[in-house]
Order: C-alpha cells, then structure tokens, then sequence
C-alpha cells in the first residue's frame, strides 16, 4: 500500500517552487559556487607558457592527463588553478575507508555517529592537503622537464605551483561542503558533474562539424544520440533498482500496551559501488599511455609495447577493462557494505528475516543476496562502459560522453532532483500545518 508521504511525493509539481523561498535560496548559492568554480578553471598557473603546454597537453591528451580534463572541465587542459579539480579530495576519501576496514581506531570512529565522522572527515582533509602537495610537486617538475612549458624553471616555480594547486583544491573542498550545506545535492558530486557538463556543447559542435563535413553520416549521428537517450534511460532504470529484504519485528509490550509488529524492508541497490569502479579502471588503464606519451618514446621498450596493446579499442583493452569494472565492483562493495554489522545491527533491534535465524545465518544470507546481485550490478557497469569505446574504435564516432561520465552525470542528477524533491515536500508539509494552524506553525 503507498503511504501518505508516498502520495503526496507522487503529487508534488515544481510550480510550487516558486512559494519555496528557502529553496530558491539553495538553488541560487548552488548556481553562484558553480560559476565560482567555473571562473576559476580559466585563471592560468603562474609561471606557464600556454602555447607550449597546449602543445605538450596534445601529445598527451590520450592519456590519464585526458581523463582528468574531463572531469576537470578543460582545468588540466590550460593549467588553471582548479587543474587538481577535486580528486584528492576524493581519493583522501576512498583511502579513509579503506583504512576504516582494517584499523580499530578508525572503525571505531565510524561506530559513534555524527561526532565520529566529523573525526573522519577532518583527517579527510588532512589527508587531501597532503595528497594534493604531492601530486602540484609532481605537475610541476613534469612541467619543467617538457620543454620550454616553464618560462622560469627552479625551486621559486616548485613551490608557488605546489601552493597554488593545493589551495585550488582546498578552496573547491570547502566550497563544495558549503554547497552541501547551504545549497541542493553533494557539492562535491554537483562540482564533478559541473566539469563534464561544461564540455558538452564543444563535443556537440564537433560532432555535427564531422557531420557537415562529411566525416560522419547523417544516419550515424542520429544512430548516436538514439544510443545515448537509450542508455541514460537504463542507466536511471539500474540505478534506482534494488532488491527489498523483507524484514519484521515482533509484538512488543510496553506498559500495560502492546504494540503490533512491524514490517519493513531493507533496501540492497543493484550498483552499491556507484561509479567508483569505472574510474579505477580508466585511471589504471591510461597510465602507460601517459607515461609513454611524457617519454616521447625514449622509455623501456616493455612500455611501447604494453601502450600498443593497451590501446584503445584493442581487444586486450577491453578485456582488461572489464576485469578491472568488475574486481572493483566487488572490492569497493565489501567495504561499504558489511552483511555481518548489518545483521547485529537487526538482532539488536528485534528485526528478523522470515525463515532465516537472526545473527551468523542473517549475514549469510545478506552476504548470499548482495554477491548475486552485484554480479548483475558488474555486469551493467561493464556493458555502459564498453559501449562508448566500441563506437570510438569500429565506428569513428568521436563520443565525448564515455561511460564514467555519462554515470556521474546522470546519478548526480538524479540524487539533485531527489534533493529538490524533498525540499518541495517539506514546504508542502508547512502548508498543510500553516492551514491547519496547528501549534507547530505558531512555534
């Protein structure tokens, strides 16, 4: 049976927002940090000759260092402040949890809720200040060593590159938990999304200028953009699937009361690593790529030949990809999710699964269920993956929106429209007690 609040969710328009003024507010600072970020992927490094670094940034384009210019919104691409983007931030996080699984100290932490993660998250920073120092130390004598990138090379360049990035990445750190805070979604997941975003109308433009002149066929393009309508709607259609274990609680006594028992269920997403392993495996995959592309071809001969077998399109690529999608979806799953805590945490509460002995059996089970549809889960993540690189290799369709992307931006526009959707339900709920005129509204 749908509940009140599930009716009313199902009635909710977004004509409303114009009577929502806290809303407003959250959608308008959200927009002004989101320009702010904007802004600042165009101020230039000190000390960088943009002409030369354009022209060592295409011999280079194909690797990690291509990566990253997505994600960054074309930051790496001119060497902007924001060229770090947000991903020390992200790879402190996932370090975090990493060590959460193997250190008592920190597992702890996470056991005593809101003040054991505000802990957490301050050695996140931490950790993120460190990370970015060292990879601005590594960019700048990349830099150095390219040519004449560098107008000024030495220590005076080392050190103002190394505070310069590392404060880029600290200011997009702050600004987006104020985005958090004060505006709509995960600031930190809206300031991705925001850097893929931004390159869309260029990968437009240049796929219809292929088309005009020739180098793509009509059919093709609109082959293309049936394709990628057809898998945002899956990829919306997978991410919001989950498999329900229905869970009861028994009759209680309280006083001279008893109460009924209960029943809920405990949700299992289909994807529960969300888009962690596809980055994983690019960023794995494009290493020797990179690292050949900055030898300019005087490396060990095993990197040459490793780069022309990892190649994209090659079929060893491809199987290499989809192993590493799915070893990552298993790992990152085990660590977020623990059948065995989830399973004392319903014996502690009374809950129960039907026909299945609280405790150890519990957690088998959970374990049993969550394996299976993380196989399908894998299975998902590879195919969305793998589709964008077949059209680059067998049909020369330049597809801007690799698979990585194309899940950020979709998830990270579905959890804002949740987040909008919930707002809007609160003021609808405000009203309702407003007419009523209940005690609350005067409170």
């Amino acid at each position: 049976m749908v509940s009140a609040a599930e009716q009313l969710a199902a009635n909710l328009n977004f004509g409303a927002l114009a009577k929502a003024e806290d809303l407003k507010k959250r959608i308008w600072f959200t927009l002004g940090a989101l320009i702010v970020y904007r802004i600042g992927t165009y101020i230039p490094l000190p000390g960088i000759n943009p002409e030369a670094f354009a022209t060592a940034f295409k011999d280079a384009s194909q690797g990690i260092l291509g990566l990253f210019n997505m994600f960054s919104g074309g930051a790496v691409e001119r060497m902007a402040i924001f060229a770090l983007n947000i991903m020390p931030y992200i790879s402190a996080s996932i370090i975090l949890q990493l060590l959460t699984t193997v250190s008592p100290t920190l597992e702890q932490l996470k056991k005593e809720g809101e003040q054991g993660r505000k802990v957490i998250n301050q050695y996140t920073r931490y950790l993120t200040a460190v990370l970015s120092a060292f990879q601005a130390y590594g960019i700048a004598i990349g830099l150095e060593g390219a040519g004449t990138v560098v107008s000024d090379p030495g220590w005076f360049f080392r050190i103002s590159t190394v505070i310069t990035l590392t404060g880029g990445t600290m200011f997009l750190m702050w600004l987006g938990e104020q985005i958090t805070s004060r505006g709509i979604g995960n600031g930190i997941s809206l300031i991705i999304m925001a850097g893929i975003v931004a390159g869309i109308p260029s990968a437009i433009a240049g796929t219809l200028e292929l088309g005009r002149q020739g180098a793509l066929s009509t059919g093709l393009i609109l082959v293309v953009l049936i394709m990628a309508t057809a898998v945002i709607a899956f990829i919306v259609f997978m991410e919001r699937a989950q498999r329900r274990l229905l869970i009861q609680y028994p009759k209680r006594q309280i006083g001279n009361q008893m109460f009924e028992g209960q029943t809920s269920h405990l949700p299992l997403k289909l994807n529960t690593s969300g888009v962690i392993p596809p980055i994983f495996a690019s960023s794995l995959l494009l290493v020797p790529t990179t690292v050949a592309s900055f030898s300019s071809g005087r490396g060990p001969e095993w990197i040459t030949i490793m780069t022309t077998y990892l190649g994209h399109g090659r079929p060893a690529y491809m199987a290499l990809y989809v192993g590493l999608i799915v070893f990552f979806t298993f790992f990152y799953t085990a660590i977020v999710f623990n059948p065995t805590e989830t399973a004392d945490n319903l014996k502690k509460h009374g809950g129960f699964i039907p026909g299945i002995r609280p405790g150890e059996r519990t957690a088998e089970f959970i374990d049993y269920v969550l394996t299976r549809i993380t196989v399908v889960g894998a299975a998902y993540l590879a195919l969305v993956c793998l589709l964008p690189e077949l059209l680059v290799s067998y049909a020369a369709v330049p597809f801007y929106f690799g698979g990585t992307s194309l899940l950020i931006v979709v998830s990270v526009t579905m959890d804002t429209v949740a987040q909008v959707q919930g707002y809007l339900l609160a003021h609808q709920y405000e009203g309702l007690i407003k007419k009523a005129k209940l005690r609350g509204a005067r409170r």
